[in-house]
């Protein structure tokens, strides 16, 4: 088993980071014992996201090597490659649920988690990180993505942008590529590359090509509108962009997992919600040269046809949608700002 960087050269600099650090054998009670330490960093979190408390993970298969590690709710899907080269996860879910999360995996396989993959920054998909370094896991991330490990406290965009502390140095990834980087396990090359800046500015997809899987991070959900996080650098026209590449590399026999959602879906449901994204978009244009303002694209309703599948979720809706979408089209604001 290898793991192969597919980065671009940067100047003065190998792409390749690697901190100081000991890995060290998998041991349920070294796990428990981070376990409490782990959990204070999301303490802040906790009403920012339901459920995460410890709870009993389910798993299921997915096809070839590939599993889909779930919580109650379809929240921070959990993808694994699970082979005789040894276990990747793709996130790591809240750090309460780490001890289930073992155990999920202990359903399939005795063998040790070698490697773990953040596809973004966010908490319900960091937030086992350092209980799993406690136990030798290895992680890995985009560039941009571990930048956004280090600043001070970090924000979120739902209720208006919430916040919270920096991530343990032990919780950060220490790996990170600027381009791509795959890995030689389990009878396939993994794939994690850096998608256009869409949820965040380092989300990352990761594709199983010989199982046909791929692991789409928040970038693709089945339970909300997009989330596009602007205060980490997410952007509408991205999000297109990386929907657009997901399609790229699907047939009709791709698997895919959601980052929310509860159910593993095909290629129709990515091009369904692409198609959504696109009608938004190009309404919300249209009145904005014809001169609207927000209040009146808000007050057009213009994502009715969708709210019933994409609208209920607590705490984003087409009110914190749609407004992201104005302002990134160059929208000139509400008549309350004027």
């Amino acid at each position: 088993m290898s793991v192969q960087l597919h980065s671009l050269p940067r100047p003065g600099g190998s792409t390749q980071r690697i901190e100081q650090g000991k890995i060290m054998h998998s041991s349920s009670n070294r796990l428990s014992a981070f376990l409490c330490a782990g959990s204070l960093f999301f303490t802040a979190s906790v009403s920012q996201a339901q459920n995460n408390d410890p709870v009993e993970l389910s798993i299921e298969h997915v096809a070839g090597t590939v599993y889909m590690i779930q919580r109650p709710g379809g929240g921070g899907n959990i993808g694994a490659s699970i082979g005789p080269d040894g276990v990747l996860l793709v996130d790591s879910l809240f750090a309460p649920m780490s001890e289930s999360l073992v155990a999920a995996v202990r359903q399939v396989t005795d063998a040790n988690i070698r490697f773990l993959i953040n596809t973004h920054v966010h908490p319900d998909h960091i937030g086992g990180n350092e209980n799993l370094a406690a136990m030798g896991v290895l992680i890995f991330a985009h560039d941009n993505a571990r930048l956004r490990f280090l600043a001070e406290r970090n924000r979120f965009p739902r209720r208006a942008g919430s916040f919270t502390p920096q991530p343990p140095e032990s919780a950060r990834p220490v790996v990170t590529y600027n381009d791509a980087i795959g890995f030689h396990m389990n009878g396939e090359e993994v794939r994690a590359f850096l998608v256009p800046p869409a949820h965040t500015d380092g989300d990352s997809f990761v594709y199983f090509p010989e199982s046909n899987v791929l692991h789409l991070g928040d970038v693709f959900r089945t339970s909300s509108y997009p989330i596009i996080d602007v205060f980490n650098g997410g952007t509408l026209r991205g999000t297109i962009a990386a929907l657009d590449k997901a399609l790229d590399l699907t047939d009709a026999n791709t698997r895919i997992i959601p980052g929310h959602g509860l159910t593993v879906v095909g290629r129709e449901a990515i091009i369904e919600f692409r198609d959504m994204i696109l009608d938004v978009r190009n309404q919300v244009l249209a009145m904005i040269k014809a001169g609207k303002l927000l209040d009146a694209v808000m007050a057009a309703n213009i994502t009715a046809p969708y709210d019933a599948k994409w609208g209920q979720e607590d705490g984003w809706t087409a009110e914190d949608f749609v407004p992201i979408v104005y302002y990134e089209l160059g929208g000139s604001g509400r008549n309350v700002d004027r």
